[in-house]
Parts: structure tokens; C-alpha cells; sequence
């Protein structure tokens, strides 16, 4: 292999030196764009707290009006804009009316919670949002409601009602623990009797062995589809549906609930999208809700390894985590990730900008539909309890980070001055824009917006480096990702050309690389003795890029 290196070192600096000066964003555009139906198989989306994104009135709680007046910052509808983010998607954290700030305790499925507006301001940001290319889907809370919600009352309250059988009772208070070990049955504040909330015990599980909480639940997603117009889903927590004797989450008829939702939208709502979040990190479990549920599930194994090796400058376990999902996952339905807002935000886990930017990098070069959490762009950071993970956007400097007239709901984090969408907008070294020109570069080209992956075993004996393909019918790119602290060079002899162009000869131009130049000495080799041989010499460390494949015009 040395001989190799020393054979090809030479040729290197001769002939790649011209290949390694294109380190700019590729402005080809894309192929033909997938049907109506598979929007989503080819775009970024973009997660939004309302109550945290913009305030539009001054009572210091971000509103739908106020989201809608930053559209253009998420996308503008202008697929060469320097100055919006290119998301194809929002996905709105609960809107419906509830009792706590974060809305997963709802106590109105039908309508929008008055501190974020009207029925019509939702209306009219999906008019508006559809204007410039966004979808929008919203988030839906199917396993349990709030106890302040009309059936749990009435069920609460009359054991004759109707309601009773959609919740979960217990005329004595059973041993069980809950799935993780916790208290799930709480005493009711009316009679000697206890109910069933896997989270808390102000959010009763709803009964799904009933088929009018089912038949109910069908309602509600054909009411947001066809009333409100959304455009899909993010289900809630699904693996905790249905309860089966001791077997408390992933159950048989948690999957028979998730078919006959998943089935009833796709019938009624061919454009529309549905994503699941099913937190178990086993490659195993989360096969078992494919093919013919939900549209797709967040790929939290996935996601936990992207950061440990951004962390740790260990590529291994995001090696693994992706061919597993690779190999057991329909191809483009699942969603890779960095962190949501149960998690503390990437910035505080990393603290450092070269990993965050990194690591950003890598997860945005995956198929599925990446999500990317609003405020990690710029860097935001935030950590436990929830509301600190939550805060306010910083969009300048100026009083209150230019989020509210007024008092924010939730003081903002210590460097919002400093750290803020004004202050990158104009740096093109900015997290902000490092952003901007990865989902630019994505949406530009139909390989890595919606193409097929092929990880590449590789020579590094470092354990830093991650190398994988990403093609289409009419190009090929190679991605390549350094986690590590140090310079690494990618070495692959008898490469296997299969997955690239038809042809033979072929040449490899950059697309994108960060930092500038973060690849260097970069080719395919045709040596005597070791067939063909894929060569990039330097990979800075950090290092990211995106080099695109093509056969060498003659």
C-alpha cells in the first residue's frame, strides 16, 4: 500500500492540483422533482416552537403570524437565494389549544391554541408557506390528551359516559410499572379508582382497543388535512399506543393503530407526509414499523452516533448506525437528525464550531428527510429542563434578540448579542450559511437529495473518516466526512466503479468543501498492479467534502 501512495503521489501533485481549486456551492440544477405524492423524498425540514420563533403582537409568546413573517428566512422560493435557508418543510411543535406552554397536553384537537392565533392565521400560513415551496405539517399527540380535555373530564366524572371506556381504569391500584420503570397509574381526584399515563398524570393515555377513540383520532388527521390543509404529520410518541399485558411499548396492536392511521391518510391525502418518533435505538425495533405504516420515523441510532463521533472524532459507531439503516430501511424513508427539543442542542453536547459544523455536514449528505432543530444553524445552545432547550430565536442584537416588542415568554440564552441570525447573515464563513449552502447543494442535485447511498469501506486506519456515495441516474458524488482533530487521507485500491456513470474514464470536481480546500490531491488512479484506485490525499481535520463524479469529457 505504500508503494501505492508513493506510485500516486507524484501524478497527484502534477494533475489534481486544478480538480482541488473548485470549492464553491454547484449552481446545476436538479432533475425532474419526485410526484406530488413523495414531496418529502427530497428535501430538508424544518422544526419550529411556535411560541419561541417570532412574536408578531408584543405579549412576548412567538404566534402563527409572526412565523409567517419569517418564511422567506426558511425558504424564500428562490432555489439560488444566498439569504434563505432552502427547507422544503416546516414542522410546527402542537398548536392545538392545551394546558402547558410546550402543547403536548391538548385539550382541543379541532383548533389552534389562541395564544398563536386563529384557525385562519394556520390557514393562511400554509397559503403562504406553499407560495414559496414549504410544506407544512404539524405536530399530532395520538397517545394520551390532557386532562383537562373534555372526554377525560366527562370520563372522569361520570362512569356512565361515553367517554369512559377511552381512557384506561383500574378499580385497584395495579403493581405494574410503567415501560421505563416508572409510576404510570395515578389515583383519580374523584373516586377510589386510578388511571393509566405512561408520561404523566396529567396526560391520561387514550384507550385505542375502542374503536371510537380510533374512529376519533382517524377524524382529527382528516380535519387538519382537509379543513386546515396541512400537509402531514409528526406523530407523537407512537410506540406507546396500545398496551398488551406486559408489553407496554412496540406492541401488535400499536402497529394495527399505526396501519389503519397511516393507510386512512395515504388514501384520503395522497401529498401529504407522516414521520413517527420512536426513540428506541435498535435497528431491529424500528424495522419492525415498516413498510406499511408511517411514511417514515426519525433514525435516533442514527442521530446519537452523527453526534458521539463529532464528539469523540470516532467514525466507527456512525459507520455502523447508518449501514444498518441502510440495509433494513426502505431507501429515503427514514429521517436522519441532530438533536429535537427533548435533547440538549448541539452546541452545548459539542461546544466547539468546527465539530458542530461537522457534524451538520455528515447528517445533511444523508438520504431520508434530514430535520434540522430551528436555532441550530446559529448555533444556538440550550440544555435541561426543556424550556431552556426552547428559548427564544436570536434573530439580532438588538432588545429581546428581535424575537418580541415585548417580554419573552422565556428569558433568552446569555449570548444571543453576539449569536444571532444578524450577525451571521453576512459572513459566508457563518454556521448559518455553512447551513444555507449544504441544503443549497442538496436540493441542487437529485444524487443527494433523493439517490441511493453506498457506504465505502476505506483505508484509514485512523478511525476518523467516513466516506460514502450518493448517486443518481445522471451523476455520482462522493461525500467525505473527518471527525477526527488531525489530517487523514482516503486510500481505496481496487475501488469498485459500479456505482458511478456509465463509462470509464472519470474525473471528480469539488462542490462543496469545508473549510475551503478541506480535501486535497483527490482522483481515480488506474495503476498496473492494483486495478483502480480512489485517492484523497489530505482531508483537513473537521473536514468535510462533497466531490462530484463525472465521466472526463474526451
Amino acid at each position: 500500500m505504500r508503494d501505492v501512495r508513493q506510485r500516486l503521489a507524484a501524478l497527484v501533485s502534477a494533475c489534481i492540483a486544478v480538480a482541488c481549486a473548485a470549492s464553491t456551492v454547484s449552481t446545476e440544477v436538479a432533475g425532474p422533482q419526485s410526484g406530488t405524492a413523495q414531496w418529502w423524498r427530497d428535501g430538508v425540514c424544518y422544526e419550529v416552537f411556535v411560541r419561541s420563533f417570532v412574536d408578531s403582537d408584543g405579549d412576548g409568546i412567538g404566534d402563527l403570524r409572526g412565523l409567517t413573517s419569517r418564511l422567506d428566512y426558511i425558504n424564500d422560493g428562490n432555489p439560488a437565494s444566498a439569504t434563505s435557508l432552502g427547507a422544503k418543510c416546516i414542522w410546527l411543535m402542537p398548536i392545538d389549544k392545551a394546558m402547558s406552554y410546550h402543547g403536548y397536553d391538548v385539550v382541543d384537537y379541532y383548533h389552534v391554541d389562541p395564544r398563536y392565533g386563529t384557525d385562519d392565521a394556520f390557514r393562511n400560513l400554509v397559503t403562504e408557506a406553499h407560495k414559496r415551496g414549504i410544506h407544512v405539517i404539524v405536530d399530532f399527540v395520538p397517545n394520551h390528551s390532557g386532562s383537562q380535555n373534555p372526554w377525560f373530564q366527562a370520563a372522569l366524572n361520570d362512569p356512565s359516559s361515553p367517554y369512559r371506556d377511552w381512557y384506561r381504569w383500574s378499580k385497584a391500584r395495579p403493581t405494574q410499572k410503567g415501560p421505563w420503570g416508572q409510576e404510570a397509574w395515578y389515583k383519580s381526584p374523584v373516586r377510589d379508582e386510578y388511571y393509566y399515563g405512561v408520561f404523566w398524570h396529567e396526560m391520561p393515555d387514550l384507550n385505542y382497543e375502542n374503536p371510537a377513540v380510533r374512529a376519533e383520532m382517524q377524524k382529527v388527521l382528516m380535519y387538519w388535512l382537509k379543513e386546515m390543509h396541512a400537509d402531514g404529520f409528526r406523530f407523537d410518541a407512537i410506540s406507546y399506543l396500545v398496551e398488551e399485558g406486559n408489553t407496554l411499548q412496540h406492541s401488535r396492536g400499536t402497529h394495527d393503530v399505526l396501519r389503519q392511521l397511516g393507510n386512512t391518510i395515504r388514501t384520503e391525502a395522497p401529498g401529504s407526509f407522516s414521520v413517527g418518533e420512536m426513540t428506541d435505538e435498535s435497528p431491529g425495533v424500528m424495522e419492525s414499523y415498516y413498510p406499511d405504516q408511517l411514511d417514515s420515523y426519525f433514525a435516533f441510532s442514527v442521530a446519537k452516533t452523527t453526534m458521539q463521533a463529532a464528539a469523540t472524532g470516532d467514525a466507527s459507531g456512525f459507520f455502523k448506525a447508518v449501514a444498518q439503516a441502510n440495509a433494513k430501511f426502505p431507501s429515503g424513508r427514514w429521517s436522519p437528525f441532530l438533536t429535537n427539543h427533548d435533547q440538549p442542542r448541539v452546541m452545548t453536547v459539542l461546544g466547539d464550531a468546527a465539530k458542530a459544523r461537522v457534524a451538520a455536514s455528515a447528517m445533511l449528505m444523508l438520504p431520508g428527510t434530514p430535520f434540522v432543530y430551528y436555532g441550530e444553524e446559529i448555533g444556538m445552545v440550550g440544555a435541561k429542563p426543556d424550556e431552556t432547550i426552547r428559548t427564544p430565536m436570536q434573530w439580532s442584537g438588538g432588545a429581546s434578540g428581535g424575537f418580541t416588542t415585548g417580554k419573552p415568554w422565556e428569558s433568552l440564552q446569555p449570548d444571543w448579542k453576539t449569536k444571532n441570525v444578524a450577525a451571521q447573515d453576512s459572513s459566508g464563513q457563518s454556521l448559518l450559511n455553512h447551513y444555507r449552502k449544504l441544503i443549497q447543494l442538496r436540493n441542487a442535485h437529485q444524487a443527494l437529495s433523493s439517490g441511493p447511498l453506498t457506504l465505502l469501506q476505506t483505508n484509514d486506519t485512523t478511525g476518523t473518516i467516513a466516506a460514502w456515495l450518493r448517486s443518481s441516474r445522471d451523476e455520482t458524488f462522493l461525500i467525505v466526512v473527518n471527525y477526527g482533530p488531525r489530517h487523514g487521507q482516503l486510500v481505496m485500491e481496487r475501488f469498485d466503479t459500479r456505482p458511478l456513470p456509465g463509462g470509464g474514464d472519470y474525473s471528480m470536481e469539488s462542490t462543496y468543501a469545508d473549510p475551503d480546500h478541506a480535501c486535497g490531491g483527490y482522483g481515480f488512479f488506474e495503476t498496473f498492479d492494483q486495478g483502480s484506485v480512489l485517492l484523497v490525499n489530505s482531508i483537513e481535520a473537521h473536514g468535510f467534502c462533497a466531490l462530484r463524479i463525472s465521466r472526463r469529457r474526451r
